[in-house]
């Protein structure tokens, strides 16, 4: 076993002694049971609304299996691969992957608030305030990256903790386990990796970054990620220049000011005091002194996010582990002085926290009268709406052609969602293949070159299509015949003829930029 952490090992080591680290708390399976109902939620839920248009991507990269794409690794369409293999069209099965991690999530926080030394009751209210995060329920709901980044960061930072506490430094090959397998799902969990070493030689212990042990961690990690790695490298690393794109406001939940706004509202505004609580106190509590680390991690990896314009919720999982140590805190609090109003003021928040998550961030109320406040907080809901509707639109103005065009017709979209919709449900709607530039969507193949009479979705205007085609013309407009406020309801249809250079020509350099 390595040796225990000492006070020596510590940056800020003097001539008085730090507090020892307390005990980790007494297990309980109070976590366990929140966790499984959240799960539970999740798949009762899974089938409401639709595919999201992420999802309907994932499907379509899972029929062209890669070690990596454009803007991912190979991780998620591989599950979707396999869902879609097992139960073909089956929403809950593509979803049950994320619910299962969501309530994984929910222990986990608990796992770490009990190795900052929370009680049975503290580590309750941890998996409580886990069950109604933002971050975990919105990533439980769909197939998404940032649900596997969720339990990457999560198991990574559960190693991490066990590490400083114990000293034994064998828990960090769980954390290169847990960073590797992230690499295949998408390089964010390198910033994890920065943030966690900064934390150390910020705050010690530095003999970490020399122990056999930890490099053995770095090395698992490096050797998972070589075939993502090494696909990136051979193609120019393509995640760099969707990373640009989205610095440059290219996304939703980008942007500076977007970012230090979502860190008060992807755990919950009632949660925000609590993260901060644990923040001061893993920077400040004497008796916390050896996880000083954890507070630096996420400070580095905020700063990294907002100064590169990332998204707001890339260190979402930390917050969470802010919560957990935060949870200790307000719990310590709520025992002083006037106890009584203080819990219930909790509890207050809480019950708050759970009814505006299960409102926001699930499918709970009818999507044919979903208020557009939801939506407005929430965008990704107004994503899985309407799409068998805007195949409909689609379809309907295929129909119109000529029969002579209506046979050589193609579709082209904007978007890797609309072409992942129509690839789901065009073929019962006779519609003919779609393509689009967007993304890794443009490697997976485009027209032929004699492809003359196009249906165009997805671009708000005209004019882009004229360098195309000498004919544009508005023959229709999406309906997805509800009042959603989403990237394709009320958007134009345009058939497009006349081609005025081969695809082939125009498709790498012009088609797959203007998506």
């Amino acid at each position: 076993m390595a040796e225990p952490v000492t006070d020596l090992d510590r940056p800020d080591a003097g001539a008085s002694a730090a507090p020892t680290t307390p005990p980790p708390g007494p297990r309980t399976a109070a976590p366990w049971l929140v966790g499984g109902a959240v799960t539970a939620v999740l798949l009762l839920l899974a089938g409401r609304y639709g595919y999201h248009r992420d999802e309907l991507y994932f499907l379509l990269c899972g029929r062209h299996l890669d070690w990596g794409y454009v803007d991912q690794g190979p991780l998620v369409p591989a599950l979707a691969r396999l869902a879609d293999t097992l139960a073909p069209g089956n929403l809950v099965l593509l979803r049950t992957p994320s619910a299962l991690i969501a309530g994984a999530a929910v222990v986990l926080v608990a796992a770490i608030a009990r190795e900052f030394g929370a009680g049975r009751g503290t580590q309750l209210a941890a998996a409580v305030l886990a069950a109604a995060a933002g971050v975990v329920l919105a990533a439980g709901h769909l197939l998404s990256t940032t649900t596997v980044d969720l339990l990457v960061w999560l198991v990574a930072a559960w190693c991490a903790v066990r590490v400083l506490r114990t000293g034994d430094s064998r828990w960090a090959l769980g954390i290169g386990l847990a960073l590797g397998v992230g690499m295949l799902n998408k390089l964010l969990p390198g910033l994890l990796a920065v943030g966690l070493l900064a934390g150390v030689l910020i705050a010690g212990p530095r003999r970490l970054l020399r122990d056999r042990w930890v490099l053995a961690g770095a090395g698992v990690a490096v050797l998972l990620a070589v075939p993502d790695l090494a696909w990136q490298a051979a193609h120019g690393f393509p995640q760099l220049s969707v990373a640009s794109s989205i610095a440059g406001g290219d996304s939703s939940y980008s942007g500076r000011v977007d970012a230090i706004v979502l860190q008060m509202l992807i755990i919950s505004p009632f949660a925000t005091p609590v993260w901060i609580a644990g923040l001061v106190a893993l920077l400040r509590r004497p008796g916390w002194a050896a996880y000083r680390a954890l507070g630096w991690a996420w400070i580095v990896v905020f700063a990294i996010v907002v100064l590169a314009g990332g998204k707001g919720y890339y260190d979402a999982p930390l917050l969470l582990v802010l919560t957990a140590a935060g949870t200790v805190v307000t719990a310590d609090w709520a025992r002083r002085g006037a106890a009584r109003t203080r819990q219930a003021l909790l509890a207050t928040a809480a019950a708050l926290m759970v009814a505006s998550s299960a409102i926001l961030l699930l499918p709970t109320l009818p999507a044919d009268r979903l208020p557009g406040f939801v939506v407005e907080v929430n965008y990704d809901a107004g994503e899985t709406i309407g799409w068998p509707a805007f195949a409909d639109s689609v379809a309907a103005v295929h129909r119109s052609l000529p029969p002579g065009e209506r046979d050589r017709a193609i579709v082209l979209t904007g978007n890797y969602g609309e072409a992942g919709a129509l690839a789901r449900y065009g073929p019962a709607r006779g519609l003919p293949r779609a393509y689009s530039g967007h993304n890794s969507m443009a490697g997976f193949g485009r027209p032929a070159d004699d492809a003359d009479v196009v249906i165009v979705v997805g671009w708000e205007r005209p004019d882009p299509l004229r360098a195309w085609f000498t004919e544009v013309t508005e023959a229709g407009r999406v309906d997805q015949r509800v009042d959603v406020d989403n990237d394709e309801n009320g958007g134009p249809i345009f058939v497009c003829r006349g081609l005025r250079r081969p695809w082939s020509q125009i498709w790498d350099s012009e088609v797959s930029h203007a998506s």
